[in-house]
């Protein structure tokens, strides 16, 4: 099942407006929020207003995957990773075709930290993630994070995986990995980038 657009109230300023819109042509902010960029420079007062704004939505018009992304994402970068990471399943159950959804929620069960103070069950959910999200969509970024815990758990714990943390690096920049991407994605992660996965 797709994404079905419906017409919602702009979250910045209350405008008449379709879940199709990327932009509000009233205000410019945005309606629909498909990437962390689009939050990235929010405010903690403007990333509150957008949810509550959504969620209202929500309530009146019943589950929509754009809406529960656009809630994820706000909540991601309010570092809030578990309430982010309902809102990026029930996304995935509504639309099972946005890779991204697989993506981000892999990134919510790190919670913040080290993939190396993460237990293996989570990092065994992590990987089914991301393996999803590859399956869907292969993107260099999918193929760096699965790097990282590649690194970080596996390679520091001293544990055997096939394929290794270089494999996956490989793979990453075979997809056209930029180090903008690399970057941004461990912003994301509220970790910092190991000297092993510099690009």
């Amino acid at each position: 099942m797709g994404t079905e657009f419906v017409q919602i109230k702009c979250p910045g300023c209350g405008a008449s407006v379709s879940t199709s819109d990327e932009v509000c042509e009233y205000c410019g902010k945005p309606v629909i929020i498909k990437s962390f960029n689009s939050v990235a420079s929010m405010s903690m007062p403007q990333l509150n207003k957008y949810v509550g704004s959504y969620k209202k939505e929500l309530d009146s018009i019943g589950e929509n995957d754009a809406i529960n992304k656009s809630i994820a994402m706000c909540y991601l970068k309010l570092k809030q990773y578990k309430m982010a990471g309902k809102y990026f399943q029930k996304a995935m159950e509504d639309n099972f075709d946005d890779s991204e959804n697989y993506f981000y929620a892999a990134v919510c069960l790190l919670e913040g930290k080290k993939a190396f103070l993460t237990t293996r069950t989570v990092i065994n959910q992590i990987e089914t993630y991301i393996n999803d999200a590859i399956s869907i969509e292969n993107k260099g970024v999918y193929y760096y994070l699965l790097a990282y815990i590649k690194y970080d758990y596996y390679k520091r714990k001293g544990f055997g995986t096939s394929p290794d943390y270089m494999e996956c690096i490989n793979n990453a920049m075979q997809c056209n990995l930029t180090r903008m991407d690399a970057e941004q994605m461990f912003e994301i992660l509220s970790v910092t980038m190991p000297q092993e996965l510099s690009i």
